[in-house]
Protein backbone atom coordinates (compact mmCIF):
# COMPACT_ATOMS: atom_id res chain seq x y z
CA UNK A 1 0.00 0.00 0.00
CA UNK A 2 2.80 2.43 0.77
CA UNK A 3 4.27 1.90 -2.71
CA UNK A 4 0.90 2.61 -4.32
CA UNK A 5 0.61 5.83 -2.34
CA UNK A 6 4.10 6.97 -3.32
CA UNK A 7 3.59 5.92 -6.94
CA UNK A 8 0.28 7.81 -6.97
CA UNK A 9 1.94 10.92 -5.56
CA UNK A 10 4.70 10.71 -8.16
CA UNK A 11 2.12 10.30 -10.95
CA UNK A 12 0.17 13.34 -9.72
CA UNK A 13 3.37 15.38 -9.47
CA UNK A 14 4.26 14.38 -13.06
CA UNK A 15 0.80 15.39 -14.29
CA UNK A 16 1.16 18.77 -12.58
CA UNK A 17 4.65 19.17 -14.06
CA UNK A 18 3.31 18.28 -17.53
CA UNK A 19 0.65 20.99 -17.18
CA UNK A 20 3.26 23.53 -16.13
CA UNK A 21 5.52 22.63 -19.05
CA UNK A 22 2.66 22.85 -21.53
CA UNK A 23 1.94 26.39 -20.30
CA UNK A 24 5.59 27.40 -20.88
CA UNK A 25 6.27 25.93 -24.30
CA UNK A 26 5.36 27.74 -27.50
CA UNK A 27 5.86 24.45 -29.40
CA UNK A 28 8.11 26.14 -31.97
CA UNK A 29 10.74 23.40 -31.61
CA UNK A 30 9.83 19.70 -31.68
CA UNK A 31 10.08 17.98 -28.33
CA UNK A 32 11.91 14.77 -27.50
CA UNK A 33 11.29 12.97 -24.23
CA UNK A 34 14.27 11.81 -22.17
CA UNK A 35 13.45 8.15 -22.86
CA UNK A 36 13.41 8.84 -26.62
CA UNK A 37 16.73 10.66 -26.43
CA UNK A 38 18.29 7.87 -24.38
CA UNK A 39 17.03 5.34 -26.93
CA UNK A 40 18.50 7.33 -29.85
CA UNK A 41 21.82 7.63 -28.04
CA UNK A 42 21.78 3.92 -27.21
CA UNK A 43 21.34 3.07 -30.90
CA UNK A 44 24.53 4.96 -31.65
CA UNK A 45 22.78 7.80 -33.46
CA UNK A 46 24.91 10.91 -33.79
CA UNK A 47 23.22 13.23 -31.30
CA UNK A 48 24.65 16.63 -30.42
CA UNK A 49 23.57 17.73 -26.94
CA UNK A 50 23.61 21.46 -26.21
CA UNK A 51 23.19 22.80 -22.67
CA UNK A 52 21.50 26.21 -22.67
CA UNK A 53 21.87 26.94 -18.95
CA UNK A 54 24.44 29.02 -17.09
CA UNK A 55 27.97 27.73 -16.57
CA UNK A 56 27.18 27.43 -12.85
CA UNK A 57 24.23 25.14 -13.62
CA UNK A 58 26.27 23.13 -16.14
CA UNK A 59 29.08 22.60 -13.62
CA UNK A 60 26.69 21.19 -11.01
CA UNK A 61 25.49 18.59 -13.51
CA UNK A 62 24.87 18.03 -17.18
CA UNK A 63 23.90 15.24 -19.54
CA UNK A 64 26.78 12.98 -20.60
CA UNK A 65 28.39 14.37 -23.75
CA UNK A 66 26.65 17.73 -23.56
CA UNK A 67 28.32 20.89 -24.80
CA UNK A 68 27.80 24.12 -22.90
CA UNK A 69 26.39 26.90 -25.12
CA UNK A 70 24.63 29.05 -22.54
CA UNK A 71 21.55 31.16 -23.01
CA UNK A 72 22.22 34.83 -22.35
CA UNK A 73 25.60 34.72 -24.08
CA UNK A 74 24.68 32.20 -26.78
CA UNK A 75 27.07 32.72 -29.68
CA UNK A 76 26.11 31.31 -33.05
CA UNK A 77 29.81 30.83 -33.82
CA UNK A 78 29.89 28.11 -31.14
CA UNK A 79 27.65 25.88 -33.27
CA UNK A 80 28.86 26.66 -36.79
CA UNK A 81 31.04 23.53 -36.91
CA UNK A 82 28.00 21.28 -36.31
CA UNK A 83 26.54 19.55 -39.38
CA UNK A 84 23.28 21.29 -40.33
CA UNK A 85 21.58 17.88 -40.66
CA UNK A 86 22.80 16.43 -37.33
CA UNK A 87 20.26 15.62 -34.65
CA UNK A 88 20.64 18.43 -32.12
CA UNK A 89 18.94 18.27 -28.73
CA UNK A 90 18.96 21.43 -26.67
CA UNK A 91 18.09 21.40 -22.98
CA UNK A 92 17.96 23.64 -19.94
CA UNK A 93 16.25 23.27 -16.57
CA UNK A 94 12.72 22.70 -17.89
CA UNK A 95 12.85 23.49 -21.61
CA UNK A 96 11.98 27.19 -21.76
CA UNK A 97 15.45 28.62 -22.47
CA UNK A 98 16.36 25.68 -24.68
CA UNK A 99 13.28 26.27 -26.82
CA UNK A 100 14.56 29.82 -27.48
CA UNK A 101 18.00 28.49 -28.46
CA UNK A 102 16.33 25.84 -30.62
CA UNK A 103 14.43 28.58 -32.46
CA UNK A 104 17.74 30.33 -33.19
CA UNK A 105 19.26 27.08 -34.47
CA UNK A 106 16.29 26.46 -36.76
CA UNK A 107 16.66 30.03 -38.01
CA UNK A 108 20.31 29.30 -38.81
CA UNK A 109 19.28 26.40 -41.05
CA UNK A 110 19.74 23.43 -38.74
CA UNK A 111 17.16 20.87 -39.81
CA UNK A 112 16.90 18.33 -36.99
CA UNK A 113 16.64 20.38 -33.78
CA UNK A 114 14.73 19.14 -30.74
CA UNK A 115 13.99 20.50 -27.28
CA UNK A 116 14.37 18.07 -24.37
CA UNK A 117 10.95 17.73 -22.77
CA UNK A 118 11.12 18.78 -19.13
CA UNK A 119 14.80 19.59 -19.42
CA UNK A 120 17.34 18.28 -16.97
CA UNK A 121 14.64 18.02 -14.28
CA UNK A 122 12.69 15.42 -16.27
CA UNK A 123 15.93 13.66 -17.23
CA UNK A 124 16.87 13.35 -13.53
CA UNK A 125 13.31 12.41 -12.53
CA UNK A 126 13.54 9.46 -14.92
CA UNK A 127 16.72 8.33 -13.17
CA UNK A 128 18.99 8.95 -16.17
CA UNK A 129 22.72 9.62 -15.69
CA UNK A 130 24.24 13.02 -14.95
CA UNK A 131 27.83 14.18 -14.76
CA UNK A 132 29.35 17.01 -12.73
CA UNK A 133 31.97 19.54 -13.86
CA UNK A 134 34.69 16.91 -13.52
CA UNK A 135 32.66 14.50 -15.69
CA UNK A 136 32.01 12.23 -12.71
CA UNK A 137 28.57 10.74 -11.96
CA UNK A 138 26.39 12.86 -9.70
CA UNK A 139 22.80 13.06 -8.53
CA UNK A 140 22.95 16.84 -7.97
CA UNK A 141 20.79 19.06 -10.15
CA UNK A 142 20.85 22.85 -10.23
CA UNK A 143 17.14 23.61 -10.24
CA UNK A 144 17.48 27.29 -11.26
CA UNK A 145 15.51 28.39 -8.20
CA UNK A 146 13.72 26.97 -5.16
CA UNK A 147 10.42 27.36 -6.99
CA UNK A 148 11.55 25.21 -9.90
CA UNK A 149 13.18 22.84 -7.41
CA UNK A 150 9.73 21.64 -6.36
CA UNK A 151 9.56 19.71 -9.65
CA UNK A 152 12.71 17.67 -9.01
CA UNK A 153 11.59 14.28 -7.65
CA UNK A 154 14.95 12.45 -7.78
CA UNK A 155 18.37 13.79 -6.94
CA UNK A 156 19.92 16.46 -4.76
CA UNK A 157 18.61 19.98 -5.33
CA UNK A 158 21.15 22.76 -5.77
CA UNK A 159 20.08 26.41 -6.02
Amino acid sequence: MIFAFVAGDRARAQTDFDRKLNSLYRHTVPLVRPSGLKQAMGKGENVVLLDARTMEEYTVSHLPGARYVGFKKFDMASVQQIDKDAMIVVYCTVGYRSEKIGEKLLGMGFTHVKNLYGGILQWANEGLPLLNGQNEPTDSVHTYSRGWGTWLQRGTKVY
